[in-house]
């Protein structure tokens, strides 16, 4: 699903704003708004936050958001940032460079795509002022959505209309469609814990959620990518674009990954049980007494990551795998990129109950040739990165993928 940051300016056509996220809804889009002040004297903060379902944000310098750097986050969250309506004001800012507000604040920081959809009287669109402005604009790579000619609620005709809501939304659209730099390959995903069972009611598992191995199948779709995401026992909807099958045990993880290879992207990013009981009791296992014993008998569980890495036959061309680590984060994940046989792993340090079934994550990316380390930030941005470091290895320049050849 794509995250779109909607800035509604002061226009009279901020209601069309709202227009923009029902209609964008519809076309599987997730929106999150910030209003300015202007745009506030004509739609709510409750209007934008109730038909979006995301908070509708207003403040720079509010005390709950900007404790966490919200304008920065709210900056590189997204992956585009829609300006709809753009008043001649906004547009003014944007060239100049201000940042007196939320808006502009983001849209100074940001590393992401921008587009504007200007509205305004057409005298105003006309000014040798706003046209030089939208000239820059687009010298410093913001997309601009032409408006339309017609008439105008102060009453005069001419351009400067907002162009129509389906217009802008087919732009947005095209702008993802052309960028698909993973189309024509085959990833395999996998995601969450394994449960391992003792009896029917009790299991051997762990505190793994799956929200990044899901976060990381979605971004790969999102690129191009035909996923399939084999998940184990979450409580998460099934990313948009890819097919998702649900597993149990680390047995059946293995034979699930086994059955839709051949791939060209492997991600391990769930959390395998490491063991599992020799024996599986088919009834409840009885507690005897309030003293009595219980002696389990554990045996390793299928390497599945070691175990795609060393194919001899349909090995992933990039197999990428994760590290959670307590302690002596890089030199283990070194060890374990070596000793698993894979190209890339995501190191991550989970000591005191950090990044398990939290939204947040630090990594640290580690390959043969380079160790990088990234401060922390969303697990929907971890994904966002590596999708591009993928991308990137993916190029034109690298190897061809399976079955191009």
């Amino acid at each position: 699903m794509k995250r779109i940051l909607l800035i509604i300016s002061g226009s009279i056509a901020a209601y069309k704003g709202l227009e923009i996220i029902r209609r964008g809804l519809e076309r599987g889009f997730e929106f999150t708004t910030i209003l300015t002040a202007g745009g506030q004297q004509f739609i709510t903060p409750l209007s934008a936050a109730s038909l979006s379902g995301n908070p509708c944000y207003t403040e720079l310098f509010s005390l709950t958001d900007e404790t966490q750097m919200g304008h920065i986050r709210l900056s590189r969250e997204h992956d585009v940032i829609l300006v709809a309506p753009a008043s001649a004001d906004m547009l003014a800012k944007m060239v100049s460079g201000r940042c007196d507000d939320l808006a502009s604040t983001v849209l100074l920081a940001t590393d992401k795509p921008v587009m504007v959809a200007p509205a305004m009287n057409h005298k105003m669109w006309e000014h040798e002022a706003t046209q030089r402005n939208i000239q820059q604009l687009i010298a410093d790579h913001i997309h601009i959505i032409q408006p339309d000619s017609g008439s105008m609620a102060c009453g005069e005709t001419g351009t400067g209309r907002m162009a129509e809501v389906a217009t802008i939304l087919d732009y947005i659209e095209a702008h993802f469609t052309a960028n698909k730099p993973l189309a024509g390959l085959k990833a395999l995903v996998t995601a969450g814990p394994t449960f391992e069972p003792i009896d029917p009611v009790r299991f051997i598992g762990n505190r793994s959620s799956g929200k990044q191995g899901f976060a990381v199948a979605q971004t790969l779709a999102d690129a191009g990518a035909d996923v399939t995401l084999i998940s184990g026992p979450v409580h998460l909807p099934t990313p948009m674009g890819v097919k998702r099958v649900d597993v149990q045990t680390a047995d059946d993880m293995l034979a699930a990954c086994a059955s839709h290879l051949p791939a060209d992207i492997f991600v391990g990013a769930a959390a395998v049980a490491d063991w599992k009981p020799t024996l599986s009791s088919e009834q409840k296992i009885k507690k005897q007494s309030p003293l009595a014993s219980f002696d389990l008998t554990l045996v390793a569980n299928p390497d599945i990551l070691s175990h795609i890495a060393h194919l001899k036959v349909g090995r992933p061309q990039l197999v990428v795998g994760f590290a959670a680590e307590t302690e002596n984060l890089i030199p283990f994940a070194t060890e374990k990129l070596t000793r698993k046989g894979c190209d890339w792993i995501i190191a991550n340090d989970v000591s005191a109950g950090c990044v398990f079934g939290q939204d947040d994550n630090t990594i640290t990316l580690i390959t043969p040739d380079e160790t990088q380390s990234f401060g922390i930030m969303s697990k929907q941005a971890v994904a966002t990165l590596l999708t591009e470091k993928i991308a990137d290895y993916f190029s034109p320049s690298s190897p061809l993928p399976v079955g191009e050849g």
